[in-house]
This record gives structure tokens, sequence and C-alpha cells, in this order.
């Protein structure tokens, strides 16, 4: 028997759905399909929309249902120097002996992202899982919390206004920088790279260089 879709399960494939474009930007969420394809009734399906339009990546629309909200270019100058702060907090808050260990991995990660960026893949999921693993000794799970509901709303507008290879060379640079100041015990510098590295994207806001 197929195992029922738990509430977490169904605000993250929502979500997937969200930032992969299959529920599309400015569309109204159909319930009954989409509750008809992931397997599960209405009620669990409404609590998950409703997590989802409390964290923002949906909107709740009186007599309308739930929409995925427009392409907002000033929600996404909002967003990512909000998601740059909260990153270089959390790095605040990791003791220097935990991120002394950092370096080697993040540098290994990097390599992958310039091997992918040779071969023309894909680099966001190797982008994520170089900042999981930059954030990944901050102890403060509340911030994490805070970070993880709010760094969807901004993958959304990666897909849509950002990229090219120049952008994604000049960002594995700063990502390989951060790794560097960390290994010379330089945090200020290391902060100070991390917020540039996610602000400076704001400059590639409607541009596509692919």
């Amino acid at each position: 028997m197929a195992r029922t879709p738990l509430r977490s399960d169904l605000i993250e494939e929502i979500t997937t759905r969200v930032l992969d474009g299959r529920l599309a930007a400015g569309a109204r969420v159909n319930e009954v399909h989409l509750a008809r394809e992931l397997g599960v009734s209405r009620t669990p399906l409404r609590e998950a929309l409703i997590g989802l339009a409390d964290r923002g990546l949906l909107v709740s629309a009186p007599g309308r249902g739930f929409l995925v909200p427009p392409f907002d270019p000033d929600e996404a100058r909002r967003l990512y120097p909000l998601v740059a702060e909260l990153e270089a907090l959390a790095l605040r808050w990791t003791s220097p002996l935990e991120l002394a260990g950092l370096p080697d991995a993040l540098d290994a990660v990097a390599d992958e992202m310039a091997a992918a960026l040779e071969s023309g893949a894909d680099l966001s999921d190797v982008d994520e899982r170089w900042h999981a693993l930059l954030l990944s000794r901050c102890p403060n799970p509340h911030l994490l919390r805070l970070i993880g509901q709010t760094k969807p709303l901004l993958k959304r507008y990666e897909s849509c206004y950002f990229g090219g290879a120049g952008r994604a060379g000049e960002s594995i640079g700063e990502h390989r920088r951060i790794a560097a100041a960390l290994r010379d015990g330089d945090l200020p510098t290391a902060s100070a790279v991390l917020v540039r590295n996610w602000v400076k994207a704001l400059a590639y806001l409607g541009k596509d260089e692919r």
C-alpha cells in the first residue's frame, strides 16, 4: 500500500512545482487536480497550501483559492539583501573552530560547480549544497529555519532573471574567496564576500546571458 504523504512531503512537493514552473507564476492552484495528482484528500493539501501561503510562496486570494505570486523584481531586490544578511549572521554565529574545518570541503564543492559550468550543466543544486555546507555548523536552529523558509522565495528569481556563464564564473570565484578567508581565520572578509555574492546578483535582474 502506498504511503500517504505527510504535510512536510506535500509542502516540499508543492514548493518544487512552484520553483520548476509546473505551478506557473500568476496561476491559480487547482486543488482538485493537484490533490488527485498527489494522491491526497483536499484537507491535508489545503493545510500544506496554507503553510506555503504563510511563507509567502503562495497567495491566498478570497474567492479564488491559492495563487502562485507573479514575478516581481521589487520583491527580488528585497529578498537578495535579506538572504545575504541572514547567511552572514549564521556565519558569525558559528564558532571559529567549526569554521576552520570547512574550507577544504567548500573548495571541493566549488570544484564541482566549476566542472558543471564547463559542461554546461545547471549549477543551482551544487550551489545550494555549497551554501548549506557553509551554514552547516551554525548552532542557531531558529536562524537556519528562517533562512530555509526564505530561500525558496528567492530561488524563483534565480531561474527567471539570473544566470549566464559570466555571472556563474564570477560567483564561483567569490565562493573560493570565502573559503580562503575562512582558512585564514578572517571572518569579517568571509562575511563581506558572502553578502557581496548575494547582492551582486541584483545587477543581473532582468538580464538573460544564456
